[in-house]
């Protein structure tokens, strides 16, 4: 495996009446030799190269970049050039991660998150879409989208942004679309077909992005409109492709995206159980950040919080979410159907936009002086959301005729990822009963996918992903449909799915 992009310092041999031939093919051999094939030099430095080869007496540096096929020459210095560097973009759809890459000593130098900067048009996908359906509102996204991601940029590089030389940038299928302008009106119309899985890589001037003329961008490849770069780089970073046992990935963002599979399949389905686990659409709810409620615990008769950073709570994300809901469920303040019981704690609870609330923090605890709460309506929305998400997973596993017994690992992925705590998501009956061990969060897998890429270049591993790769239609499944009115309960209805839950709830009384 060799990084996406590399310096080489050569020394040449200088022409003469015995060797006479061109500074191209002097170039070209010698680098050559290396690769394993000569690269491609663009015109714009072949213009360059005569005088950068005697201005270094031959002993020039050269900076070259990888294609799928073929290698490309980026930059050519007299004596010792920039050493390069890269860049891995995890474009989202509410926030954008990069990560600034040593290619050469395999390091990650800085990692930056900001807003996506398509927010303002809408919170939602589908209110951007809407947008984009008309040409001007389409070139309006895009022109914000690049001109956002290449400041955030600039302002990560700084004076560096000479040898940034690299881009790898995963992303869904629409945010792929909207950074590139291309026509997304018929990625959410049936058959829902985009204008492209897999591009060659682009010169990342092409797209608008900051670098040295030659810098290179490649764009994690979407395997349909609801398969995108972005799970394909969070496969390709957890090796599901290579295992030999069973394994599930889940990546739980605006959607809830989940794989099944090995070295000899991969059978993939999307469904809309994301929002609410992300805290997204709660009263209260935030991204995981600092002030974030991310734990909550019913110990010795009380509810106890933690937040990130350890500051004064400012909202909820979406695993302290899912704590707070497991936590009302073992104190028996909210019943298996998922209705609040007031009367057994009347002082945590309040009157909140016409609904019963439940008071986390009060007001003098919060860093906004405005109490944290969950309302009735709220604790529907999450149970809603986390009943999707098991009957994803139990649908995706039966029609393969396994059982959640046979899965060796669940890797779960996202910013959720990060934080999610997999005693309280099996507890709501999110996540299947299974030991502890095997639930493993990766964190931010699409980035890291991305930084993976740049250092290794696996081009033929994603092309793998994709030729095993299945996707199972969730909207066409009547099974889902059966089967998920049993999850729309804490745990379920059947309690024989959830033995250390029942074990638990009869412990607490």
């Amino acid at each position: 495996m060799r990084a996406v992009v590399e310096k080489f310092s050569l020394t040449l041999s200088p022409p003469s009446l015995a060797d006479q031939r061109s500074d191209e093919r002097r170039l070209r051999e010698a680098l050559a030799e290396t690769l394993g094939v000569a690269p491609e030099i663009p015109l714009a430095l072949l213009r360059k190269l005569p005088e950068v080869l005697r201005a270094g007496d031959f002993k020039i540096s050269a900076v070259v970049g990888k294609k799928e096929h073929s290698w490309k020459v980026l930059g050519v210095y007299p004596g010792e050039g920039p050493e390069p560097l890269a860049l891995a973009i995890d474009l989202g759809s509410t926030g954008v991660v990069l990560y600034l890459v040593d290619p050469q000593r395999g390091e990650v130098l800085a990692r930056h998150s900001f807003p996506n900067p398509q927010i303002p048009y809408g919170e939602d996908i589908l209110t951007r879409l809407h947008l984009a359906s008309r040409p001007e509102g389409l070139e309006e996204i895009r022109r914000t989208t690049v001109e956002g991601l290449a400041r955030e940029i600039r302002q990560l590089v700084g004076s560096d942004l000479k040898r940034l030389f690299y881009y790898a940038l995963c992303g869904n299928t629409t945010m792929t679309h909207f950074l590139l302008g291309l026509p997304t009106r018929w990625l959410y119309r049936e058959p829902y077909i985009p204008a492209v899985n897999w591009l060659e890589v682009l010169r990342a001037r092409e797209v608008g992005l900051p670098g040295p003329p030659e810098a290179l961008i490649f764009l994690f490849p979407s395997g349909g409109s609801y398969f995108g770069g972005d799970l394909l780089a969070g496969l390709y970073y957890v090796g599901l492709h290579r295992r030999e046992g069973l394994a599930l990935f889940v990546d739980v963002g605006t959607n809830a995206e989940v794989v099944l599979g090995n070295r000899d399949f991969l059978l993939a389905c999307a469904g809309a159980a994301g929002p609410a686990l992300e805290g997204g659409i709660l009263s209260c709810g935030m991204q995981a950040a600092p002030g974030a409620v991310e734990r909550v615990r019913w110990e010795d008769g009380r509810f106890v919080y933690q937040t990130i950073g350890g500051e004064r709570p400012r909202g909820i994300c979406g695993s302290g979410a899912i704590d707070l809901l497991a936590a009302l469920f073992l104190s028996g303040l909210l019943s298996p159907e998922g209705v609040f019981r007031p009367e057994k704690a009347p002082e945590r609870f309040r009157e909140i936009k016409g609904e019963p609330a439940f008071v986390l923090a009060d007001e003098e605890e919060t860093a906004q002086g405005r109490p944290l709460y969950l309302t009735q309506g709220e604790v529907k929305d999450l149970i809603r959301s986390k009943g999707a998400m098991f009957t994803i997973l139990r649908v995706l596993c039966e029609s393969l005729g396994v059982g959640f017994e046979d899965l060796e690992e669940i890797f779960i992925a996202g910013s959720f990822g990060n934080h999610i705590d997999p005693e309280a998501a099996v507890t709501i009956g999110m996540l299947p009963d299974l030991p502890r061990e095997r639930f493993r969060p990766v964190g931010n897998a699409a980035g890291q996918g991305a930084v993976k890429f740049l250092l290794e270049g696996g081009f033929g591993e994603l092309r793998e992903i994709l030729q095993k790769l299945t996707y199972l239609e969730m909207n066409v499944e009547n099974r889902f449909m059966q089967l998920l009115t049993g999850a729309l309960f804490l745990p379920h209805t059947d309690l024989d799915l959830f033995p250390s839950v029942k074990e638990k709830v009869a412990r607490h009384g």
